[in-house]
């Protein structure tokens, strides 16, 4: 048995299949790019938005997760599968293009779930409403990006929002049947072992539904790799990253879903640091760890 709440073993506990997520690209933009916010962005984050490009391309919703469908059934025998709006902040639209854009997905055969990847500063109540509507027939994720817990930390990776605005997020959303789920950067500049752990307390505190933990690799064409190359910022070694993740793991309690424990960067994007691209290996490594530690999610919980 795995020592945490993995995302799959959860989806295949209520759909009993194989379920898997399919990334769209719907074109979105983002108030921390178009100058509503700023226009700069994160400093990690490149044009892509960790977009695929297939909206550049022309790809329809539909035309997305049908290439997905495809792709995801044959590599991993999948039957169901969830709509994963990605790239850039996929609340950041008119209600009714929201309508039309979710409404696609979910029409989609096998198409079971939506999950919506955007920032605590691009809900509201009409927005939440229309989720609501989904969860009677279908599973509804909301993923909020928060990185830090820390204000000062946010201010410094150019955020756009605080820790507030995360909490009011999650408070609005909570008793809709829509799960939510935070995002958390490991690595970020000038955060250490207390911070990274204050980051995990205050997520436990919130009682949110699931985590996704990210290391903070270097993609090029962003102002962090600017500050990378000026000697400014240092990357995690992998063996650094990976205690801080069960450290991290430790203190998360173990009905919070972990969706994702490391990030995929794009190979001709990646700046640093190379080991980054051997997911596997540092998956592997983590749940090494625990064992060697005897420990798992929640264990220092109370």
């Amino acid at each position: 048995m795995k020592r945490y709440n993995d995302f799959n073993t959860y989806l295949r506990n209520i759909f009993g299949c194989r379920v898997q997520k399919i990334t769209i690209d719907a074109g979105f933009s983002c108030p921390n790019r178009d100058g509503t916010i700023s226009t700069g962005g994160c400093i990690y984050c490149n044009n892509r938005g960790s977009g695929t490009g297939a909206h550049a391309k022309g790809l329809s919703i539909t035309d997305q997760l049908i290439l997905g469908k495809k792709a995801l059934s044959k590599r991993y025998k999948a039957k169901k599968f969830i709509a994963y709006f990605q790239a850039f902040s996929n609340t950041y639209a008119p209600i009714e293009k929201l309508v039309n854009l979710y409404d696609e997905a979910l029409a989609v055969d096998d198409v079971v779930g939506l999950s919506i990847g955007t920032r605590p500063d691009c809900i509201d109540e009409s927005i939440l409403k229309l989720l609501q509507s989904y969860v009677k027939t279908h599973l509804v994720w909301i993923e909020y990006g928060l990185q830090s817990a820390s204000d000062s930390t946010l201010a410094l990776i150019n955020r756009g929002h605080d820790l507030e605005c995360f909490k009011t997020a999650v408070g609005i959303t909570k008793n809709r049947g829509i799960k939510t789920c935070a995002h958390v950067i490991i690595g970020l500049p000038h955060e250490d072992k207390i911070k990274i752990l204050a980051t995990a307390k205050t997520i436990a505190d919130l009682g949110i539904d699931g985590i996704k933990l990210h290391l903070l690799y270097v993609i090029k064409g962003t102002k962090l790799e600017h500050l990378y190359t000026a000697g400014k910022y240092k990357c995690l070694e992998q063996s650094q990253y990976v205690d801080l993740v069960c450290d991290f793991l430790e203190r998360i309690p173990n009905d919070i879903v972990i969706q994702r424990l490391t990030g995929d960067p794009h190979p001709g994007e990646l700046a640093a640091p190379l080991w980054s691209l051997n997911k596997r290996e540092t998956l592997d490594l983590i749940e090494e760890t625990l064992e060697r530690r005897d420990s798992w999610q929640g264990k220092f919980t109370v």
